[in-house]
Order: C-alpha cells, then structure tokens, then sequence
C-alpha cells in the first residue's frame, strides 16, 4: 500500500532559504561591514555591562500588559527599565475597546503609531544650552520622549461636534527633514556597504527614518540574541515563566510587539500620505541671542525657501510655532518675559516660554530624573544605541539626566502645545475641508461633477492644463512626477481624512478614503490608490461597531487584496505592502470569531509574498498559530475551533526557530504545540475534554521529538561555545579547579540520573569473593559517580590482592608437579564414590 504523502517529514515554507545569504542573521566569526547593522552584529555580547541588560530589559521581562509612555522621569537612583520599553502609564486605557474581550495592546500601539508629526528648528544658541546641559541630541533629543504621551486627557471634536477625550494621545517630535532621503530596501536585499563605496552617506544622516524591514529584523535579532544568552538567569522572564505557554494562548509575544513598534516607528515621508508630513514646526530661540526677533524672522523664513524648506509635494502652509528657552541659570527672568510679550505682539498667541537650567545635571543631585527614552525609535536608532553601549566601557547608565524642574516645565509645555495649539489647528483645518471639499463631493450634484469633469475635462484645474502627460482627462496628478499638487481638490481630501484618522475620527476618515479610491483609480494614481485602500480598511476596522462575514468579504478582504497587489506590482513598495498586511491581519484578529481565520489567512500571504526575512519568517508563523489558538467552538461540540491547525503552525515555528538557532524561542513554540494538542500532563481542569487527547499523527509525534533533540543539542552546542565566563577568566590555578570540580560534580548527577536505568553496567570487573568494608569514608559507593568510575577503596584493594593470589597459585602448581599423591589418594574414594554409584546405574 502507498503511504500517504502526509506521512512525510514535516517542513517550514520556504526552508529552501540560505540562511548563510541573509544579513540579519548575526555572523560572530564575520569581518565587520562598515554599516550599523553589520557593526552591531559583529560585536560580541557583554553580559557584564548592565547598562545593556538595561537596552534589552522590554523583551526580557515580565512587564505588565498595560502599554506604556516614555514620558514617566524615574528617579536617579532607579535604573531605567529600557531604551526600547516604555515606562508604566499612569492613565487609564482608551474609551473605544475591542468587542471580544481580547487584549487591546495591538490596538492601542497601531493609534499611537499614527500621531501629529512637528517638526523642530532650533537656534544655535538653544543648541548650546541643551549641550551644555548633556544633551548632544539638542533641543530634539530634549524634548522628544516626552511627546510620545501628552500628560493628562486630551479632549478631541470629532466632525459632528462630539468631544471625546484619550488619555493615551501623544505627538512625535522629529527633525524637520528626517524622512527624506532614505530609500526603503527589502529584508532579503544585502546590507548597504557590502557592494562598492562608502555606505555612511546612505543612511547615517537619516537615522530617525523606518520603512528599513531589514533593520527591523536586525534589531529583533539582537534581543532575541541577548535573551538567548540570558536564559539561565534568575529573573522571571518571558521564557522560564511556567504558565507563559498556557497563558500566551492568541496573545503576542515581546519579540511580535517589538517587530511591529519598529515597523510603525519613523514613518518616511511620502507623497501619497501626509502621516509624516509636518503638521507643526516649533521655531526655538533662547534669552542668549542678541537680535531674537530677528533670529526668529531667519528660522522662519528658512522653513518657506531656506534650508528647512520641504519638497514642493508637502504642503508649506503648516502652524509656526515660537519658543523662548530661558536660561534660570545666567539670564535675567525680567528681560525674558519682555521679550516673550514682544514675541506675543509679533507672532500671535501660539508662543511658549521654556524655562531651563543650564547647569549640567548628574544622578547623584537630590532633584536629578532620568530621561525617560522614546518608544518610538526608529531601528537604525536602536542599533546606533546598541552599538554605543556595547562599545562604551561606563558601568553606570550613559542616559543623561536632568532637574525635576526641566522636566516639569517640559511636560507643561507639550501639553500647552497640544491642546491649545495643535488640536484646534487641527479641527478647524478639517472642519473647513470636510465642508469646502468633501461634503460637495459627497452629494449627488458633486457626484455628477465628479464624471463631467472625468469624461469631459471640465473643472479641471487650469494650472495643469498645459501639461500633456496626466493620469487622464481633466486629472489634477502629475504622472511626470508622480504626485498631486499640495493644493489640488484630492491631496486636500487625502490631507483631511490623515487628519480625522490622527484625531481619532474614524467614520470621517474611513468615508473620505472610500472616496478618494476610485479618484485615485481614475487617475492611475497607483500608490495614491493603494494607500487609499490600506487606510480605508484600517479605518473601518478601527469603528466600534459589528461587521458580518459578507461585508468583510465583499469589501475588507478585496480591498487588502487590492491594496498589497499595487505596493507590490505596480509600485515596488515591499514596506508600505507589509505594513498595511500587518495592521490588517491585527484588526481583524481583534474581531474575533471567524476574522482570525482571514487574519492568519493574510499573515500566511505576508510569508509568502517574502515580505520578511528569517526573523520575520518565524514571528509570523508563531503569529498564525495566536490566530487560529484564537478561534473559540460554538455548542457542546467546540466546533469552529483550530486548536490542531493552531499546534501545526506553532510546530513549523518551532522549527523556523531552530534554524535560526534560537532554541528558547523554539522550546517556547514546542509547548505551546503540546498544549495545543493536550500533550501536557498538567492540563487545567475546565480545559480537560478540549485538550487531553491522544496525538493521533505519529509523524507529527515524531516530528516533535526531533525538535525537542535538536533544542537540546543546540543548547548543548551553545553553552560548549560561550561557556560560563568563570573558565574564561581562570588564571588563578588551583583556586579555580576547585570551583570546575563542583561544577563537574554537579555535572555528573544529571548525566547519572538519566542514564542508570536505561544502560546495562558493562566493562565491570567482578566483585565475587572479595572482601567489602562498610560504606563509609569518601570514597564510598554513591549515584554520585560515573559507571565506568571504581571506588578508589576497592582498587587499593585490589593492588594488595594481586601479589598474594599469585603465590597461591605458584604454591598449587609446585604441589601438583611433585606429585603429592598420598593426599590425593585419600580423598579419591570421597570424591570419586558417587561418581563410580552414578555410573553403575547408568550400565
């Protein structure tokens, strides 16, 4: 009989993948690239430096599932928690929560991803007090972290005049000019710097900016990394907790939540949406300038035609808004506040004064606060960040520090520009847009306007009418160029619906995409279009309200499909196709029920589109194994559930994990599987008719066990190569054995207890006739030695034997030659009696 071909050996999806090609994995032996990445990763662990263990501490502990902000100051006695990791919240969640009950934190961090852009242009005096103070960043590395969440709740209007307030709304500070330049390459591309030329030029400038796949897998690589190395710690972490299998059942894993922060982290600057365009631009002087009125006139006018000023495809006409920082330390607070008034007079109320000292802070002041790090780094920063500590040889913590003041004065100020600057600006803009623009094209009479001017070229806008190549009649997009006019009728539209999403206006913003998506269809705009297909599904996933299966059939899985076939065939955009996939798969997943089969349906499309690299690869195969462990049973028969399904893609991550050499991670997968198909002994109770059953696929059986050998051995393999470091510093002598033999000791007892009673004893010499003392002395017989190891009594024993044996036997030999047959003679009846008895009756 032909046996099935499910009998086959198991394998992941593209294990035909050279894993030697790839840049993300880290190689320890390599020569080092000139580049982040590859300089990164070429340097080797220092479990020591605890400012590293810091740098890492979001993927290697416990934390709670409430996501954080950076904007908390801890003490400077209290180490940071991480660079990466956000600190605790002290609010409350978000008042629009998912239906099904599940956790929010994906949902949350995608809100928080799309935020106010404003863009900071400082004076070169402002610079100096901020390095003075210890901040090489300046201004921007001042003040950045504590936009990633505004103090207090932020009351937003939303289109129809309902106000609703968040108290996890935040803002992202940037460079003016950090999303230009850089172009996004695919993870499975060589790093820049292996080909010829100098690769600093290519993304050193430019470290602020995302949509780098491969960087992102780089800096997952690393904690995965660390936390390999990590894992015979004390600490109760993600991997050693017990119960992180059972209770991790659809949730994420740190490494996930990681992966997806960095991929929505820095958004570059892009003509087809305005997420990353500037919304604001806060001009800052300092009461040191000379001439400030002017010095402000200079940054202004750089921002129109200077250096500051954006492409012609970003809108220019963005809030301007002035900061006076105040120097407590060697400035008069009288001639400060003047000039503030001054400033007022000229420019309008959208002004601040920053009052800051200028006296370097250290942890050791009574009033000193950590800088609390943004959430929000880009991967390249993380890397550069990594990089900096590993090199650094400082034991204390290298974040600078700064007054309880400063950082209180800083706080006050970003909640005073949001919610009085920002906000408004932000409400009255699309109110004015959604009632000039989008409510004329959303009526019949706008409608009918919409073909006349498609078919006929009327109301066409006359500015484009002498050029010849357009996306169609009567369009408004520049196909030369490839982008709309900042002032055209469709990049205004565009413009309101990235504004209503930002405010959290969902129902505004998902009608306006829906209607820019036959416009930009029209025009053969194709990554307009698809952009507009992306946002649209995002934003009707985001409304609170119930979808039936249809509806998301019809509209959502189309509209995905759409969206990610023209990133990829039409306009080579490999990030913006995954981070719409992305988004996608987690909304619906949030749905529940039968959504979290189109979400692992979509996240398989991810690993087959190879939109990811290796890390990638196995993060989204463990992530289709959440989806399906997701879906609850209907009735007394659980049916509807792919708890199976669920354990075969856990398995396949298992094994994805094992390729990468990252055996925690892949015990991790392994018994999750286990669970999953109720191979655990420890089962809960309510749980027991769901998943104690038998594991009717030997192969799978079998396929399991060659993992679980294969994690073995390449833990094994890793504490052979890395060691503990006790050995490596041994150059105390004797001192050291001393410690290495109790290690062995130690050693042996686990090797013993495994194999005593599966292997015969063999190669013993026997014990017949010897003479054994007591046991006692310390060389007595223990489970403590090895098999092929002899009691050190019983062989001094044995020496003292030998001699005395051999003349015995010498002595007998003499007696038999001389012939002693008077004695042998006496003793034949005795012994020979029976024998001759025997053989009469035998005759």
């Amino acid at each position: 009989m032909t046996p099935s071909r499910d009998d086959a050996p198991l394998h992941t999806p593209h294990s035909s993948i050279d894993s030697s090609r790839s840049h993300v994995l880290p190689k320890r032996n390599s020569s080092p690239a000139p580049s982040i990445a590859s300089s990164v990763s070429s340097l080797p662990y220092r479990r020591s430096t605890a400012t590293l263990s810091s740098v890492f501490a979001s993927t290697s502990t416990l934390r709670p599932n409430t996501p954080g902000s950076g904007t908390s100051t801890p003490h400077a006695p209290i180490v940071a928690g991480s660079v990466f990791s956000p600190p605790p919240r002290t609010g409350t969640a978000s008042p629009t929560l998912s239906s099904t009950g599940v956790s929010d934190e994906i949902r949350t961090l995608i809100l928080r991803s799309f935020v106010p852009h404003i863009g900071i242009v400082p004076s070169p005096d402002t610079e100096d007090i901020c390095r003075e103070k210890g901040f090489a960043g300046g201004f921007l590395e001042l003040i950045r972290p504590y936009g990633d969440l505004v103090q207090g709740k932020v009351t937003i209007r939303d289109s129809v005049g309902a106000s609703r307030s968040w108290d996890d709304f935040g803002v992202r500070f940037t460079g003016l000019k950090d999303g230009l330049g850089v172009r996004p390459r695919r993870s499975t591309e060589t790093r820049p710097g292996s080909a010829n030329g100098d690769p600093r030029g290519e993304f050193l400038p430019f470290v602020r900016v995302g949509g780098d796949v491969g960087l992102v897998e780089d800096a997952v690589d690393r904690h995965l990394s660390f936390a390999e190395l990590q894992m015979g710690g004390a600490a109760d972490d993600y991997f050693n907790s017990k119960r992180a299998g059972a209770e991790a059942f659809g949730s994420s894993s740190p490494f996930y939540r990681l992966y997806l922060r960095r991929l929505l982290s820095g958004l570059p600057i892009s003509p087809h949406e305005t997420f990353s365009h500037p919304v604001a631009c806060i001009i800052a002087i300092s009461s040191r300038c000379p001439n400030p009125i002017e010095q402000l006139r200079q940054l202004y006018q750089s921002t129109n035609t200077g250096e500051y000023r954006l492409p012609q495809w970003v809108n220019n006409d963005y809030l301007r808004y002035y900061v006076l920082v105040h120097d407590e330390d060697h400035d008069d607070i009288a001639k400060s506040t003047a000039l503030y008034e001054q400033m007022k007079r000229h420019f309008g109320l959208h002004c601040h004064l920053l009052r800051l000292r200028s006296t370097q802070c250290v942890s050791s002041d009574d009033d000193a606060v950590r800088l609390p790090m943004s959430d929000w780094l880009s991967a390249s920063e993380e890397l550069a960040e990594i990089q900096k500590r590993e090199i650094s040889e400082d034991v204390e913590d290298p974040t600078p520090c700064l007054f309880d003041s400063d950082a209180t004065a800083i706080r006050t100020f970003v909640r005073e520009l949001v919610t009085q600057s920002i906000i408004p600006t932000m409400e009255k803009n699309a109110m004015i847009w959604n009632e000039q623009i989008a409510s004329k094209r959303k009526g019949i009479s706008g409608r009918f306007m919409s073909l006349s001017k498609r078919w006929t070229g009327f109301g066409s806008s006359s500015r484009n009418s002498g050029i010849s190549l357009q996306g169609g009649s009567g369009s408004n997009y520049d196909s030369l160029q490839g982008f709309y006019r900042p002032d055209a009728p469709e990049a205004l539209m565009r413009k309101l619906a990235d504004y209503a999403f930002m405010l959290r206006d969902f129902r505004l913003a998902a009608s306006t995409y829906d209607l820019l998506r036959s416009d930009f269809n029209n025009d053969k705009a194709w990554k307009y279009y698809a952009g507009a297909n992306e946002m649209t599904v995002i934003s009707t996933l985001l409304v609170p309200q119930s979808m039936s299966s249809k509806t998301r059939i019809e509209n959502i899985d189309q509209m995905l499909e759409t969206a990610s076939y023209s990133y990829l065939a039409r306009c080579e955009a490999p990030y913006n196709a995954l981070r719409g996939l992305t988004i996608g798969l987690e909304l619906l997943k949030l749905r529940g029920h039968s959504a979290c089969d189109d979400a692992a349906r979509w996240a398989a499309r991810i690993i087959e589109s190879r939109l990811v690299g290796p890390v990638g690869h196995a993060l989204f195969t463990e992530r289709i194994s959440d989806c399906y462990s997701s879906m609850r049973g209907v009735g007394t028969m659980s049916w509807g559930m792919r708890r199976r399904k669920a354990g075969l893609w856990a398995v396949l991550a298992a094994d994805a994990w094992i390729k990468l050499d990252k055996s925690v991670q892949a015990e991790k997968c392994l018994d999750v599987a286990a669970e999953l198909y109720g191979l655990n002994e420890d089962a809960d109770a309510e749980d027991e008719k769901q998943t104690r059953r038998t594991l009717e696929f030997g192969s799978m059986r079998a396929f399991m066990d060659e993992l679980r050998q294969a994690v073995v051995a390449s833990r094994l393999a890793s504490r052979v190569g890395f060691g503990p470091e006790e050995g490596a510093e041994g150059e105390e002598g004797e001192a050291q054995e001393g410690a290495g033999g109790a290690k062995e000791e130690e050693e042996i007892v686990e090797e013993v207890s495994e194999t005593l009673g599966q292997e015969k004893r063999s190669h013993r010499q026997s014990l017949i006739g010897a003479v054994v003392p007591p046991l006692a002395g310390e060389n007595a017989l223990s489970p403590l030695r090895t098999r092929d190891e002899e009691p050190a009594f019983l062989a001094e024993q044995q020496q003292q034997e030998k001699p005395k044996e051999a003349a015995a036997a010498q002595e007998e030999l003499f007696e038999k030659a001389e012939g002693g047959q008077g004695a042998a003679g006496e003793m034949a009846p005795v012994e020979e009696e029976p024998a001759a008895e025997k053989d009469g009756g035998q005759e």
